[in-house]
């Protein structure tokens, strides 16, 4: 069930494990989420009896659910294993029953240039490791879970839809990943479903866009009033962009993956966007171009000028490439850092990758690294791609990430680079408080804002609400500001995922994005933030327990959910082959629903819609 209302979209995830074999079996499936998604709630249902899960810290969680298992009891235990990657275990899964999983999480959609986007990924992508199994840690275990064969039939069904309310009239709303069907409720509510949700598209990211009438942008401010805590959330629209009359020279490396994940689609993909971004550098500029795969390739010993006998050079060395092999990045980030750099060329790298690679936090401890000598920018390429891995790049190396699911997405992916980078659109960013009592703000710096997005601020804050918060900054016209009056805006109880949407920010500067490893102060209060405030971190898992032993001989047979690789990726991503799949495995039927949440009024009028289950609000 997605909801989007406003600027917060409420997700219900609906998973139902089902046993058709003859033996009782324990489940394990691996998925994906949003980097931003406050994960706060999760139940589970065996027959007629609802489990309310509990959060834990890790190990507990872990040995209360193993204690089940061998009890033979109904049990279900989700980590975390990335921010974007989860693990959901189902122990003792009898013959012909069901036990179904409803996930609940909270995320905000910030615009970019007058458009919002929801994204749901549906399946994690292979990643390439050169650590040995034996040597991986428990958070590691997950990158050997088996992949279907490229073409081979999922044994899952998905469906998804979403209900839009966003109180101002809607201009524009367009599914660009699925076949979907729109029925508009009023000018300002919309429901969007599968068009055919009985074909599986289960193995590429749901991207959903839409703008609001007259490119108007919900910025402002939410407060919200608890019995302990009070929140608010500070959403700014920055000042329209002004280009300057001179741009200084830069240089520019390419660091593109041709490893075997990025075969077929992937790499023409990227090759189209690599065209359109080498090809319109300016002859003030240099550049170069690093290949990787398995090792690392570099056009020239130093960045050449962008000439066009230069530009073709690198393009026809691109062009060569067909995808095969390891994915290296870590290395080849070292060789572009590395190279010797004329000052006087502001230096930039470009990323562009699929992201299936295991060592993200090395990478993100390279670009952070490196900072004051480069900026980063991220393009993730691929119809599933590992988004934690290209936006902490992007936030690493203070630049941006871009995502390009089909090859036509290219050229507008590489004007919105161009014209993004021309000019900051607001510098010297300060937020202050005057009469409105507020701490514990998140974030506790603003970097110079480069995109067309608003600045977002989160906090807590004491008394009455009164008083100002006023931003200054520094435009392309001279000095900007924004006032807003505390007193004028109405704490409301649908807020109440502010809380959510704080702590999670929260967590996430302090674990997610940690470049220098793990921080035992940092644990400590990650895990109290998840267990304060019930969330899924690294450190804090959900378990559920049914008292009720359905197997008592306690033996159940280990299955691992096979997942489907994602849209145009070869059998290449995974070593050319894939694990094969026990008879087992396929009795399993895994249903992931984010099923329609429509109110009352529209499940009467639209119940015609047979491939959509809905549920009252």
């Amino acid at each position: 069930m997605v909801n989007i209302s406003g600027v917060i979209a409420d997700v219900r995830l609906m998973q139902k494990y089902s046993n058709d074999g003859t033996r009782p079996i324990s489940a394990r499936y691996i998925f994906p989420a949003s980097t931003r998604a406050a994960v706060h709630g999760m139940t589970m249902t065996v027959g007629e009896q609802v489990i309310q899960a509990r959060i834990k810290e890790r190990k507990a969680a872990q040995n209360e659910f193993d204690q089940a298992k061998e009890q033979g009891k109904s049990a279900s235990l989700l980590k975390q294993q990335r921010p974007n990657v989860f693990i959901m275990d189902v122990a003792n899964i009898m013959h012909g029953d069901s036990v179904d999983i409803e996930l609940h999480y909270t995320e905000l959609l910030v615009p970019t240039d007058g458009t919002y986007e929801f994204v749901y990924p549906t399946v994690v992508g292979p990643r390439y490791s050169n650590q040995l199994e034996a040597e991986a840690p428990e958070t590691e275990q997950w990158i050997k879970s088996p992949y279907l064969r490229e073409g081979s039939k999922a044994p899952a069904k998905f469906n998804i839809g979403a209900t839009i309310s966003t109180g101002i009239a809607l201009q524009d709303i367009r599914c660009t990943s699925h076949d979907t069907e729109i029925f508009w409720e009023s000018e300002s509510v919309a429901i969007v479903a599968l068009r055919d949700a009985e074909r599986f598209s289960g193995d590429r990211d749901f991207v959903l866009k839409f703008r609001l009438a007259g490119k108007e942008i919900q910025s402002g401010l939410m407060l919200y009033e608890g019995q302990d805590e009070n929140f608010f959330l500070l959403m700014i629209q920055p000042p329209q962009r002004v280009l300057p009359a001179a741009i200084p020279p830069r240089e520019y490396i390419f660091v593109v993956d041709v490893s075997g994940s990025m075969h077929g689609f992937p790499l023409n993909t990227a090759k189209k966007l690599l065209n359109d971004l080498i090809g319109n550098l300016r002859q003030t500029d240099t550049f170069n171009v690093i290949l990787f795969a398995g090792g690392s390739r570099l056009m020239a010993d130093s960045s050449v000028p962008a000439t066009a006998q230069n530009i073709q050079w690198a393009m026809r060395l691109i062009d060569k490439q067909q995808g095969g092999g390891g994915t290296r990045l870590l290395n080849a980030l070292k060789t572009g850092f590395s190279l010797a750099r004329d000052k006087a060329f502001s230096r930039t790298m470009i990323i562009v990758t699929d992201g299936y690679i295991d060592a993200e936090r090395e990478v993100f401890e390279e670009i952070q690294a490196n900072l004051n000598d480069t900026n980063v920018f991220a393009f993730g390429i691929g119809s599933s791609v590992n988004r934690y891995l290209i936006e902490g790049m992007a936030k690493a190396g203070l630049g941006e990430p871009f995502v390009v699911t089909k090859p036509q997405e290219a050229p507008a992916a590489a004007l919105e680079f161009r014209d993004y980078i021309q000019s900051p659109v607001l510098t010297n960013i300060r937020v202050t408080f005057n009469g409105f009592e507020t701490y514990d703000i998140e974030p506790n710096s603003i970097p110079d804002l480069f995109a067309k997005r608003p600045v977002i601020v989160f906090g807590k804050w004491r008394g009455t609400a009164g008083g100002t918060i006023e931003l200054h900054g520094t435009g392309g016209n001279g000095d900007y500001g924004q006032t807003f009056h505390a007193a004028e805006i109405e704490p409301l109880e649908i807020h109440r995922v502010l809380r959510y949407l704080w702590a999670r920010t929260r967590i996430g500067r302090l674990s997610e994005f940690n470049f220098r490893g793990v921080n035992p102060q940092h644990q400590a209060e990650v895990t109290s933030l998840g267990l304060t405030y019930n969330l899924l971190t690294d450190y804090t898992s959900f378990i559920a327990v049914n008292d009720v032993i359905v197997n008592p001989a306690g033996e159940s047979e280990n299955i691992d959910q096979p997942l489907p690789l994602p849209l145009h990726v070869s059998n290449l991503a995974v070593g050319g082959s894939v694990s094969t799949v026990p008879e087992p495995e396929m009795s399993i039927l895994l249903v992931m629903f984010a099923l329609v949440l429509t109110m009352i009024v529209a499940y009467k009028k639209y119940n015609r819609i047979s491939n959509v289950e809905r549920s009252n609000a």
